[in-house]
């Protein structure tokens, strides 16, 4: 018996879900780098890991943000670039490296290093300027060494460290968390800080460069911070009034929730958590919107994900991998599609190793947990139109709110191909999903699903982790197109319609 209805409105666009929706994040923190992307020359002979760097190139990744996250506040990029061994033992100041979190930097992974797995994987990069500690001239510098083709000391130093033609990275994230780690600062001296920065930063836009560079303003999940930084930033006394392309925020999730304690009363706190993220959107763009438009500053969430009470110090930062970790992410990515008309790009937390991460590797494996499943489900929405979805959906109540079981989002291709993700997020039973797609005939019908026959809290491993991969969803269709699948507990499926 059909329980929950699903109605795409395929002439109801929203607008294009950009590809950099589908970023990621990477930090020197715990395995994420060392170990993770990289170990040392024994394994090529350049350092890196080929099964890792296979395993996100396969993945395509639109856009990887680096150094941090709190370790690019501390972050002074000269440290890490000419001759490895040449180059100075740091501090690492908020986090650490290993399992055991050695609050120490070797630097032997730096920019060029970073720039060349963005290249060996076929992403964007996104580098975050150190705002909280460096200066102005540090982060113009930094754009110099990285994009400048003229003849200065920075663009013959990147030549003499091997990389002859100009990096042209585009993002920049001029300051990170600077209400907390990033200098404990008010919104309005961040504006201040921001807009000094930006104006040695981004002069380099169509001056330097033949390009304009897209500069990135950190916010806050207190909304009236962002309020308050918006009214700062928006009063310039010389220059371009919004020295600003998007601004961002972080929003994570689970962290009263242990996993392994955990029973389905707190899966379901946990999904309601996740949730909050549409919350997030629409005031961050309301924040936005109060002194510029959205229209010409996007939102981007670029830390997010889960963050469970394992995930600490002591561990790296490390987490079990499960479904339940999946299906947030599901639930958050159809959030995504349907902001698609506010949302630039968002990073979840983190690629390899630490948190919500995508790949884990264990001694000389590596492989995919169940959040990567989920993204590459999720591949064929990057560059399709989002158009709006009507959805029926039981729900149950969880402290005074309603949960929805089933969630869902859907997108348009060129060729007038509609995709229909959708997940039940309820881990105690199944429910029969009706889908009707406007002006589809239903004549050609594609259907994946993920985690069926899954413990929610199953934890993935090198031995167990094929097991999580994407099966043959059974679906009917109707005379009139409409499409009935059911969707057992906890799953997420894709499914493809002319």
């Amino acid at each position: 018996m059909t329980d929950a209805r699903v109605t795409v409105h395929t002439e109801a666009g929203i607008d294009r879900i950009e590809p950099e929706v589908h970023g990621h994040f990477a930090e020197h923190l715990g395995r994420c780098i060392y170990d993770g992307v990289w170990t040392d020359d024994s394994v090529d002979e350049e350092g890196f890991r080929d099964d890792v760097v296979e395993l996100l190139a396969d993945l395509e990744l639109p856009v990887l943000r680096w150094p941090g996250g709190c370790f690019a506040d501390d972050y002074h990029w000269e440290d890490g670039v000419g001759p490895r061994e040449d180059r100075p033992r740091r501090r690492n100041l908020f986090w650490g490296q290993g399992r055991e979190m050695i609050p120490e930097e070797s630097n032997a992974f730096g920019t060029d290093e970073f720039l060349e797995l963005c290249e060996r994987i076929g992403t964007e990069p996104y580098l975050a300027a150190n705002v909280g500690s460096g200066d102005p001239q540090e982060a113009a510098n930094w754009v110099e060494y990285c994009n400048y083709d003229g003849d200065t000391e920075l663009a013959d130093r990147r030549r003499a460290n091997g990389r002859e033609e100009p990096y042209d990275v585009k993002y920049w994230g001029l300051g990170n968390e600077n209400w907390g780690c990033g200098g404990q600062m008010s919104p309005e001296q961040y504006a201040r800080e921001y807009r000094r920065f930006a104006t040695y930063v981004g002069t380099q836009s169509a001056h330097m460069l033949d390009y304009d560079l897209d500069l990135i303003a950190c916010g806050f999940e207190n909304h009236e911070w962002n309020h308050r930084f918006m009214e700062e930033v928006s009063d310039p006394k010389w220059g371009v009034e919004f020295p600003l392309d998007h601004l961002t925020l972080h929003h994570y999730y689970g962290r009263t929730m242990s996993v392994p304690e955990a029973d389905e009363d707190d899966y379901d706190e946990f999904f309601l958590e996740a949730l909050e993220m549409d919350h997030h959107i629409e005031r961050l763009a309301s924040a936005i919107n109060a002194f510029s438009t959205t229209r010409d500053i996007g939102v981007i969430i670029d830390e997010w994900g889960s963050w469970h009470p394992e995930a600490q110090g002591g561990s790296g930062l490390e987490q079990p991998g499960t479904v339940l970790d999946a299906l947030s992410a599901a639930a958050v990515l159809d959030i995504f599609n349907d902001h698609a008309d506010v949302m630039t790009m968002s990073n979840i937390a983190q690629t390899v190793n630490v948190l919500q991460c995508l790949v884990e590797t264990q001694g000389d494996d590596a492989f995919k947990r169940p959040t990567y499943r989920v993204y590459d489900l999720y591949a064929p929405h990057k560059g399709n139109e989002a158009v709006t979805t009507s959805i029926e959906t039981p729900t149950r109540e969880v402290d005074d709110e309603e949960l929805p079981l089933v969630g869902a989002s859907a997108s348009v291709d060129d060729d007038g191909e509609v995709y229909v993700t959708a997940t039940n997020l309820d881990t105690r039973a199944a429910h029969t999903v009706e889908f009707t797609v406007e002006d589809a005939t239903g004549d050609d019908v594609d259907a994946a699903v993920l985690f069926e026959g899954q413990d929610a809290d199953l934890v993935v491993d090198a031995d167990n982790a094929d097991a999580f991969a994407a099966d043959d969803l059974d679906v009917s269709v109707d005379g009139d197109g409409t499409v009935t699948a059911e969707l057992e507990p906890g799953t997420v499926a894709g499914i493809s319609v002319e």
